[in-house]
């Protein structure tokens, strides 16, 4: 019943208890059974508009009604950083980190900090991210996290995404890298600093979650979708960031060689891999190093 009801908040078709049921029970089930002492540190990986928030309510309702295990969501996004820090970023290293997206634009520092208190048990403040004005909230608006966790659900659109070769960085990608990243300095630091995101939060990983999308021309799709419920949701006088398809082919750019590595290279590191179809169906679920559960 009470999955009817986010179905119901999310907007989501009635259709989608059949997915509930087919994926997402067997896969909580997944994660109670590798649950242990410690907190479970579930990373969840996907592109843009792949459906991590969606997938990570129904995961945290579901072992929270029916397993009675407290379950924290947190997301990438929310350590992104704020508008004038990235102003300062793209003058001190390249111009394209003045907008948000890969790794170098995210506050590495205080997502250690709050990731090591929450495995450690301890009270923490964690960042909240406004989209709709392209920065930070201010600190009375982040989430006060007293309780203790059993599970920690931490989804973004680069998790655990491989770091890439010289030999990889060398070539663009795309238009924006060719005009603007002639020498690869920003795609060149970028990944030096997904580097430090392995060594600092990713290896903290237990449980490794990838939700596949089909291939990258899917992504635009989906994240203009997000873009247009975003513009719904927002005030007019708040929505002066929310992007119209020129701007957000611009901003896809960004994301799309860390994407399509994820795409070719992390199935075959992920725990587990949720492969989507155009309509964000799951057909079954891959389990590495044991047989895949079909649905």
């Amino acid at each position: 019943m009470q999955c009817l009801h986010l179905i119901e908040r999310l907007q989501l078709p009635a259709t989608y208890m059949d997915l509930v049921q087919r994926i997402y029970v067997p896969l909580v089930a997944m994660l109670k059974q590798k649950k242990s002492g410690s907190p479970l540190f579930v990373s969840i990986s996907g592109a843009q508009g792949a459906g991590k928030t969606t997938l990570v309510a129904f995961l945290k309702l579901l072992l929270e009604s029916e397993h009675q295990l407290s379950t924290l969501a947190l997301s990438l996004d929310d350590f992104y950083l704020g508008r004038q820090q990235r102003e300062r970023l793209a003058k001190r290293i390249h111009p394209l980190f003045i907008t948000r997206g890969v790794p170098g634009t995210h506050h590495l520092k205080k997502l250690e900090e709050v990731i090591k208190a929450l495995l450690s048990g301890h009270a923490c403040l964690i960042p909240t991210f406004n989209k709709a004005t392209d920065d930070q909230f201010p600190e009375s608006n982040w989430f006060s996290c007293q309780q203790r966790a059993d599970i920690i659900l931490f989804e973004g659109w680069c998790n655990n995404c491989p770091v890439m070769t010289s030999e990889q960085l060398s070539e663009p990608v795309n238009e924006l890298e060719a005009t603007e990243d002639k020498q690869a300095v920003w795609r060149t630091y970028s990944n030096e600093q997904l580097l430090q995101y392995h060594q600092h939060i990713y290896s903290r990983t237990d449980v490794l979650l990838m939700l596949k999308a089909p291939d990258f021309e899917q992504v635009f799709a989906w994240r203009r979708q997000q873009e247009d419920k975003l513009r719904l949701q927002t005030p007019a006088r708040e929505s002066s960031h929310i992007m119209d398809n020129a701007q957000l082919e611009r901003f896809i750019m960004h994301f799309e060689r860390n994407t399509r590595h994820s795409l070719e290279y992390l199935p075959e590191n992920a725990d587990i891999v949720l492969p989507l179809t155009s309509t964000h169906d799951i057909s079954r679920i891959i389990q590495r190093q044991l047989p895949d559960i079909k649905c």
